[in-house]
């Protein structure tokens, strides 16, 4: 048997429809992990969905507690292992079966969250994109190469998290307690989307991000605007003031403490011929927008973003002739390796007292701090990897230094000093998070034979490169 023999199983396993079969039970499962409400389906995605497809093919499984919460229903983990020969490469691969809310009464007409819908290319259902139509793609190649070859040739470790959708609470610290039996040479994973619908994507490690809350309580209530405006300070004009110091109407940043000290020039030379925004469904980009003088591409992977995602004074939905008493925003930076990142908050709350906003509070709030990481695109791994994609698709892949979104990468990479690579199956248009969420059946068939055969490669030339890297 052979690659070639591999990837023709795989795609006759998916021009049969039962690659679209299992992901639609997995879609089912309402694996929602922001809400307690959510809590039992995360459980059942691991008993009902991965322990019996991942027991049948020879994998040791043990659902985990989540070191983060003492409820053991909130944000389980699942640690299964195939382990062949230890003397062999061991791989670890990652995944996350939980998802965003549904947004059930937010779909077109025709589509539903927990139930596949396939339209032409497109197959609408929640979680098909993020990330369970990923990590079934990964599964189901090696699954096969499994069955073509009689074994893998390689040793397995699979860690699947139910809480990434809320800031993968725990998943630190169960690296951290875990980090022996998380051992491993290599990590491979998919998440995120590709460059373009059409280019098979590899990155290396992804932007970090921190979310954080800036408020203005001036006093209890709110007062009328006749009788007091002009007279009492306005909250939400504060705050408004205050934001406009940190980042100005173009969104440039305004604060040096969070810049990255430089745009490496290799980062610069691997992002010069990526496409931003120009697929079909993508939305049209502001090409003056952000940091002056860099392409798109340089702005969302190079460099680092301030965002508003929300805000409030008064009662939006009524308003009342009343100035606000307290005004909130919620905030998030994004940003690469070789920033300040410790240090974010004291920039910010050093900047707004230096420009008179003392009245103005900084305090992190959200999800968890994901740190930014990016693998040296000279590793000997990444070179294998694309070489292997290049000669399973006929295409020259997308090497991108780092995503432009944020992954729990840190984990892998700096807790457990893995060399991390990821291999994503979806796109920039699959409308991840929001209603109509999608994955492409093109996409998904490439990918299925991509990973098929990378992982065939990996039992032949896997400690060839181990070796070459070790040596280095």
């Amino acid at each position: 048997m052979s690659r070639e023999n591999a990837i023709e199983q795989i795609t006759k396993y998916f021009d049969s429809g039962k690659f679209l079969q299992e992901l639609s039970a997995r879609v089912a499962i309402r694996s929602e992990s922001q809400t307690p409400d959510g809590f039992p389906a995360l459980t059942d995605y691991l008993r009902d969905e991965m322990i019996p497809c991942l027991t049948e093919m020879g994998f040791t499984c043990e659902v985990l507690p989540n070191p983060a919460s003492d409820d053991p229903a909130a944000w389980p983990f699942l640690l299964a292992e195939r382990i062949e020969n230890p003397d062999d490469i061991t791989l670890l691969t990652y995944g996350h079966g939980d998802v965003v809310r549904g947004y059930d009464d937010e779909w077109r007409d025709g589509l539903q969250p927990w139930q596949v819908t396939v339209e032409g290319d497109f197959w609408f259902g929640r979680g098909t994109a993020d990330n369970k139509g990923q990590h079934s793609v990964n599964l189901a190649a090696l699954k096969t190469v499994l069955e073509t070859r009689g074994k893998l040739g390689f040793n397995v470790k699979l860690l699947l998290e139910m809480g990434e959708e809320a800031g993968s609470p725990g998943l630190a610290e169960f690296c951290a307690l875990n980090k022996q039996r998380l051992a491993a040479d290599l990590f491979i994973a998919s998440d995120g989307p590709r460059a373009g619908a059409e280019l098979p994507t590899v990155f290396l490690g992804s932007r970090g991000s921190l979310n954080f809350d800036l408020n203005v309580k001036l006093r209890d209530g709110s007062h009328h605007s006749g009788n007091w405006g002009g007279l009492l300070s306005n909250a939400a004009t504060r705050l408004t003031h205050a934001w406009g110091s940190l980042v100005d109407a173009k969104g440039r940043i305004l604060v040096p403490g969070l810049l990255p000290q430089s745009l490496p020039e290799a980062v610069k030379k691997a992002v010069e011929d990526i496409p931003v925004g120009t697929g079909p469904n993508d939305p049209q980009i502001c090409l003056d927008w952000g940091e002056p003088g860099l392409s798109p591409a340089e702005r969302v992977i190079g460099w680092n973003t301030l965002e508003i995602l929300s805000m409030k004074a008064g009662n939006p939905a009524s308003p009342a002739n009343a100035i606000p008493g307290s005004a909130t925003l919620h905030a998030q930076i994004r940003y690469v390796v070789g920033s300040d990142s410790n240090r974010f908050l004291e920039h910010i709350k050093a900047h707004l007292l230096e420009k008179g906003f003392d009245d103005v509070e900084v305090k992190a709030a959200g999800v968890v701090q994901m740190e930014a990481t990016r693998l040296n695109p000279d590793d000997p791994w990444v070179d294998w990897i694309l070489d292997s994609v290049a000669r399973t698709t006929g295409k020259q892949p997308t090497l991108l230094p780092n995503l432009g979104g944020s992954l729990p990468n840190d984990c892998f990479a700096k807790t457990l000093g893995l060399p991390t690579v990821w291999i994503p199956h979806s796109y920039p248009a699959c409308l991840q998070h929001g209603p109509n969420e999608h994955m492409l059946g093109s996409v998904a068939k490439e990918a299925l034979q991509m990973m098929a055969g990378v992982f065939w490669e990996l039992a032949e030339i896997g400690s060839t490169i181990k070796e070459k890297r070790d040596a280095a």
